[in-house]
């Protein structure tokens, strides 16, 4: 649920610097909410996400930008953080490498611990279950779940307060997440999705981070401004 609170209340809003977190930042601003944005270094090989972060945040007018590093490397286990391939044939049936173990449940216990220290009561998070890689941690019943256990297991929750995980994008689909950055007046070129990006600094166009964003762009008749390779 999206709510409108109108008196800048300080929310925290989990920022990588890709499409899907841009817009959901751009939403709590227009919500009317002060942004503190959380951006994890957890040693991806996508690391350009953190330069677009810290801009995304800049131009967002963020109260404040955090990047919090957490060296995920270090367990491995997924081809953002290992040595393993990405996947650049499509979208399968099945969850693939690119999942990195527990992420968003990791990502948003941080990004708690941030709100509750602040006193902010509404966490923003980017994720979606229509156009995305069959993730489990981007499904509403995990967003549901966690916000039960964020009014569990904190001091706040014990005392009153009501954490809120906002989705905003929870139900769209990535044509209409482009449609949103572009009603927001949000520049895509600030953002940036590739998981393997080509070693001339241009994202490959091929993982399924590229193959998502382009098809969304593709489909609402836009233009995506990053610059794929032909």
């Amino acid at each position: 649920m999206i709510e409108n609170n109108g008196s800048y209340k300080p929310a925290v809003v989990l920022l990588s610097g890709g499409l899907d977190s841009m817009v959901s930042a751009g939403i709590a601003k227009e919500l009317g909410y002060a942004i503190n944005a959380l951006t994890i270094d957890y040693n991806q090989r996508h690391r350009r996400e953190l330069q677009s972060a810290a801009r995304i945040a800049q131009t967002l007018g963020a109260t404040r930008h955090c990047i919090l590093p957490l060296d995920l490397s270090v367990f491995g286990g997924s081809a953002l953080t290992d040595d393993i391939a990405v996947p650049k044939d499509g979208l399968g049936d099945t969850i693939p490498v690119t999942y990195v173990p527990a992420r968003n449940l990791v990502f948003l216990s941080l990004t708690l611990a941030w709100a509750e220290t602040i006193g902010a009561e509404d966490i923003f998070i980017g994720v979606n279950a229509l156009d995305y890689s069959g993730y489990p941690d981007c499904r509403p019943e995990f967003i549901s779940a966690f916000e039960d256990i964020a009014n569990l297991a904190t001091k706040a929750g014990a005392e009153g307060s009501r954490f809120r995980i906002q989705a905003p994008l929870q139900h769209l689909g990535k044509d209409e997440i482009a449609a949103e950055a572009l009603r927001l007046g949000l520049d895509p070129a600030l953002s940036w999705s590739c998981y393997d990006p080509r070693s001339d600094g241009r994202p490959c166009g091929l993982c399924d981070s590229c193959r998502l964003r382009r098809d969304g762009f593709r489909k609402i008749g836009a233009e995506d401004p990053l610059d794929y390779p032909d």
